[in-house]
């Protein structure tokens, strides 16, 4: 049973992970009476046809707005929810021909960093317990040393001294205190891929800088691969080495993060950079702001998703949808009129 986990691994396959033609719709939920009487359903499209790799070691990062599908891809990345269509391959292998006991045995490969670390602790649980649950579930068989293996790992994110904190509870330590423990019992299983959504974000602004450092730091040291996910683009200049724009659930540029930073060709790439923050009054924003707000997902516009709030918009984009396509080296953008950005 356990060699489905081993027979598709690729040896000398530089991806750890492969997501292709990914699609995740939620049913919209309505009243019995509606069901009755409706003949179709309507769904939130989530997630609509995303594509992308990440490379052993690399950090990708996803970023957009609120809404666009962030979260969600994430999640189905590493199993937490089923997709609707397509593909995700881990080490080569298809989570979807998994059983539901080796997607469990599996999952010490992958963990999670969660946004809020209030909310993912339990409240009743000392620190030590909820870091070392982790090796309760995947490690039964080496209990006698899960102690040792917290009070390690909890030295390596700054909890220091480790034995001062292993019995303290959440409510009693700071905001930044719970983010490492949070990113403690994320490295405890020793896992490869390191699902980071949006993890600094329910920081001090005076830690989020130290936290980055830590990930980083420990990202080198444990040979960790990171899907970071977050909206600040200043953040994932710190941390990415690719990242991906995405737009109501596609997306619709990605390459290396200098390419992106330093020639973006998607006008709602543009608009995020110019919205990040510069430490010069007399430096002010040239590029125009998208207008409105981003669309229902239960019925996206049609042809390219962005052209209701796009300045550059003509009349194909409402008409035809772009198709991501390589411009520069190893630089896939979706839209009509990229050409025009290359020279900008």
């Amino acid at each position: 049973m356990t060699d489905k986990l081993t027979q598709n691994k690729q040896e000398n396959n530089d991806y750890l992970v492969e997501v292709q033609s990914l699609v995740k719709w939620f049913p919209v939920q309505t009243t019995f009476i509606d069901q009755l009487f409706s003949k179709e359903r309507d769904f939130v499209r989530a997630v609509d046809g995303v594509s992308f790799n990440i490379r052993r070691g690399e950090v990708l990062g996803l970023a957009g707005e609120s809404g666009s599908g962030k979260t969600t891809i994430g999640r189905v990345t590493i199993g937490l929810e089923e997709k609707t269509e397509g593909n995700v391959l881990f080490d080569g292998i298809d989570l979807s021909t998994l059983s539901a006991e080796e997607l469990r045995k599996l999952r010490r490969r992958m963990q999670v960093i969660f946004q809020d670390p209030l909310a993912s602790l339990n409240p009743r649980m000392s620190l030590g317990d909820a870091i070392q649950q982790g090796l309760k579930i995947h490690y039964p068989e080496t209990a006698k040393d899960h102690r040792d293996i917290v009070l390690d790992i909890m030295e390596k994110v700054g909890l220091s001294p480790a034995k001062f904190f292993y019995n303290k509870f959440p409510h009693q330590i700071s905001g930044g205190q719970r983010q490492r423990v949070v990113i403690a019992r994320a490295l405890v299983t020793n896992p490869d891929l390191i699902l980071a959504d949006e993890p600094i974000a329910m920081a001090d602004v005076s830690v989020r800088a130290l936290l980055l450092d830590l990930m980083v730091q420990l990202k080198d040291e444990l040979n960790l691969t990171y899907l970071f996910i977050t909206h600040d683009l200043a953040t994932a200049k710190y941390i990415c080495d690719r990242i991906a724009i995405l737009y109501l659930g596609k997306i619709v540029e990605i390459s290396e993060l200098e390419e992106v930073y330093g020639h973006p060709l998607h006008p709602y790439t543009r608009a995020l950079l110019a919205a990040v923050p510069v430490p010069d009054p007399h430096d002010r924003r040239k590029e125009p702001m998208p207008k409105g707000e981003i669309p229902n997902p239960i019925n996206p516009p049609p042809g390219c998703r962005f052209h209701p709030r796009c300045p550059y918009a003509q009349e194909i984009c409402s008409q035809e949808e772009p198709l991501l396509r390589e411009l520069r080296p190893g630089h896939q953008v979706a839209c009509h009129f990229a050409e025009d950005f290359l020279n900008a």
